[in-house]
Order: structure tokens, then sequence, then C-alpha cells
């Protein structure tokens, strides 16, 4: 199947379920998940496979044993890509009623993988290299985003070089669209390829100074 655009019909079923979250609906619709949100979904991400490598589609259903919101279903259909052997540096991909969003970066860094990411950070050579991408995506439209510590980190000064940057625990690039015209035919592969090229320096960086974590896996609950 190639891709043809993400179908309105998608969308639509997404504001249906914002509206009511349950299984009476889930069920009533599943086809049109599948048919317009799945489908397209997975054609988009087979094409730019070559290029980004294989992509994990998430499960739609939420984990709802420690939320306080039981609501069973996502708003929303995201795919992640990790390159073989990075360890950190992803691409992303959503689709929902809002539209499409990308981004690209680290979601969650173990507590190794911050300590090595803030040494590269205060770096005379890498830091400045990351401050410029940052820079340069901000200008391009990019919201660059990720967990931060509202304070100086452990063992930095105040008026230490890239402080902004040292904050973060966690750093990557998102870019919203709207539905569009462009959402529903082939234009919006070529969105999203234009984007993940975009964000290709910022994983290079995340790859080489952060890389994979040498911690044990952590225990599922």
């Amino acid at each position: 199947m190639s891709f043809e655009g993400f179908p309105d019909e998608g969308l639509v079923f997404y504001e249906g379920l914002e509206a009511d979250n349950s299984k009476t609906y889930w069920t009533r619709h599943k086809a049109d998940y599948d048919a317009h949100v799945r489908a397209p979904l997975q054609a988009l991400l087979d094409e730019v496979a070559p290029e980004f490598g294989t992509a994990k589609v998430f499960r739609p259903y939420r984990d709802v044993r420690f939320s306080h919101d039981k609501t069973p279903y996502k708003t929303h259909q995201g795919a992640v890509v990790h390159p073989d052997g990075a360890g950190a540096g992803s691409w992303y991909l959503q689709i929902s009623a809002e539209g499409l969003m990308v981004s690209g970066g680290c979601w969650r860094l173990e507590s190794d993988q911050v300590t090595r990411y803030r040494r590269a950070v205060a770096d005379g050579v890498q830091g400045p290299l990351l401050q410029a991408e940052i820079d340069r995506l901000a200008a391009a439209g990019w919201s660059i985003e990720g967990d931060r510590l509202s304070r100086v980190p452990a063992g930095y000064t105040p008026d230490a070089d890239r402080m902004e940057l040292l904050k973060h625990k966690s750093l990557h690039g998102t870019r919203n669209w709207e539905p569009t015209d462009w959402v529903h035919d082939r234009r919006a592969l070529d969105e999203v390829r234009a984007a993940w090229r975009d964000l290709r320096t910022l994983n290079a960086w995340l790859s080489d100074n952060v890389g994979a974590t040498t911690k044990e896996p952590r225990a599922r609950r």
C-alpha cells in the first residue's frame, strides 16, 4: 500500500473519540481507525523506512493502572524510530484531530545519559555545536522542549556557558501542523521526510555524545 495522505475520516474519528472515549465508541468505529489512521500511518512509515529505519507504532490503548485518568484510549496515534545503535536521538510522528506533529531528539534519559549530556554541553567544542544547532532549529520554527530543572544543576555555577541547555534532562525539537489540505495527500510524506531530515544533526549530536544507557533496564511494575 502506498501512502496517499491521511484521510479526513481519521481526524473525524479522533474528534469522536475525544467526545466519547469509551469501549462502545471504539468498538463501533474500530474499522475507521484501521482504515483511516493505522493503515495510512503504516504506509508512510514504510516509505521512509529505507532512509530512517523501521518504526515502532504505539498501541492505541492507554496504560491506566497507575493513572487517575481512566479513559481507555489515546486520542492520537504515534510512532517512533530509534536508529540502530544510536542510543539517543530518535524521530517521532503523531496524527490526531489537531493535525500532524513531528519531533526528534530524546524524551527520557537515564541518569548516566544526563551526566554525559551535561558534560558535552559544558565542553568547549561539543557545547557550542549543540547550541548552534538548537539556535538554528528555533529560528526555523521548531519548538525546543524537554524536561528541565528550574535551578542550576549540581556541579555547575549560575554563570556557566549554555546554562539553559545544561538544565535539560531531555531535549527534543517539535513541530505541529494543523489540519490542512496537504495532510490529506502525498505532500504529507514530503513534509514529514523533510522535517525528519532537519532533525538529523540534533540526533547525530545526541548519538555521538550521549549514547545508550549503561544502567540495568527498569523493572516493570
